[in-house]
């Protein structure tokens, strides 16, 4: 089964093409350091052909949410490497998700930091701060000069990810977040050369994308889009706009050879992400989204399929830690247990069992 095979990402050497999704678990307290339960938690499921970090904030402004960790202090730092440590000695690879959060924060969360966006349009609805629930708030549209600083963040994260011991980076531009802010036309209402057309929305995410390859090698950085989600206001439904967006993103990032792009969409099989596939011209990883879980037939057909190149599954390998084991024997699985997906202690995020071979 292809599903069990080894693929070559860039740099990235995987035993399997099953790939840990970026998974929000708030266990990193308010210092954002990840500790030895991080550490246990992802080495358990070391047998994962890549570990993709839950998403870290490359500086205090880009922070989304408390117990969420970062890529900036020398005790987060400290922390990757010891989570590094364990999943190289349980036999796995490990990216870490380099993610700023945008607007979708509030100062509660941030330290009292400036919330930031392509414009100054905010989210409809609350976030969750230190200090309970409270609306989302206008957003400081980040003007042109400030841009290379951000882009400056997302270089010295992932720098900072590489020196920690972690085996590369995937860039966040999905899910509502600071990057897919700007290529989506609801939260980009700028002028000039980062707004308007489609190529002017991605052209923010190319020179970030860019500048980290640049820093760390591009066999070691990953992109991660999730056109059409519609999430967090991030509003995409003009599928023309959408074709012509995300196709001009990957036309500007296929030359540089990076390690993979990940695409979270609805329909991986369908004309549009296919296409995107093919112009991106490396190897891709696909994910179905949250509305439904990824199944192993589903995973089995996108590879046998020739779809993708890997499968990026999510609430799965929360409740399995030995999910490759578990999906290529075709064994019962545990039910992940969505009351405990975010919290602060080890009820559901290391107490899940392994099945005990025979």
């Amino acid at each position: 089964m292809k599903l069990f095979s080894p693929i070559n990402l860039g740099a990235l050497s995987l035993t399997n093409r099953l790939v840990m999704a970026p998974l929000t678990r708030t266990r990193s307290g308010e210092a954002g350091v990840p500790g030895p339960m991080v550490a246990e938690h992802y080495a358990q499921r070391a047998s994962l052909g890549l570990i993709v970090s839950e998403g870290t904030y490359p500086s205090h402004a880009g922070q989304g949410f408390p117990g969420q960790p970062g890529l900036v202090t020398p005790e987060q730092l400290e922390g990757w490497r010891q989570v590094a440590t364990a999943v190289h000695a349980a036999g796995g690879q490990m990216v870490a998700q380099v993610m700023h959060a945008g607007r979708v924060t509030h100062e509660g969360t941030t330290g009292g930091r400036t919330v930031l966006g392509p414009s100054a349009i905010a989210i409809n609805g609350q976030t969750h701060t230190y200090a309970g629930k409270q609306p989302y708030p206008v957003p400081h549209a980040l003007a042109d000069s400030e841009l290379a600083g951000v882009i400056e963040e997302f270089v010295t994260a992932s720098r900072n990810a590489i020196a920690a011991g972690l085996d590369g980076v995937e860039v966040h531009s999905a899910n509502g977040y600071l990057l897919h802010e700007f290529l989506s036309p609801a939260s980009n209402q700028r002028d000039g050369l980062y707004g308007g057309s489609p190529e002017n929305r991605a052209r923010f995410v190319v020179e970030v994308v860019t500048a980290v390859a640049d820093a760390i090698g591009a066999s070691r950085v990953g992109l991660r889009i999730s056109p059409e989600h519609n999430i967090q206001d991030a509003l995409e439904t003009d599928a023309d706009d959408v074709l012509a967006t995300y196709g001009a993103l990957v036309d500007a990032l296929a030359p540089l050879g990076l390690a993979y792009l990940s695409v979270l969409h609805a329909e991986p099989t369908g004309a549009f992400v296919q296409e995107l596939r093919t112009r991106f011209g490396g190897s891709v990883l696909l994910n179905s989204g949250f509305a439904q879980m990824t199944s192993r037939d589903e995973a089995l057909g996108l590879l046998h399929d020739g779809h993708a190149d890997g499968v990026v599954v999510g609430r799965p390998a929360i409740a399995n830690p030995d999910l490759a084991y578990r999906w290529q024997e075709d064994l019962p699985l545990n039910v992940a247990d969505a009351a405990t997906f975010y919290g602060t202690g080890p009820e559901g995020y290391t107490d899940y069992p392994a099945l005990t071979r025979s």
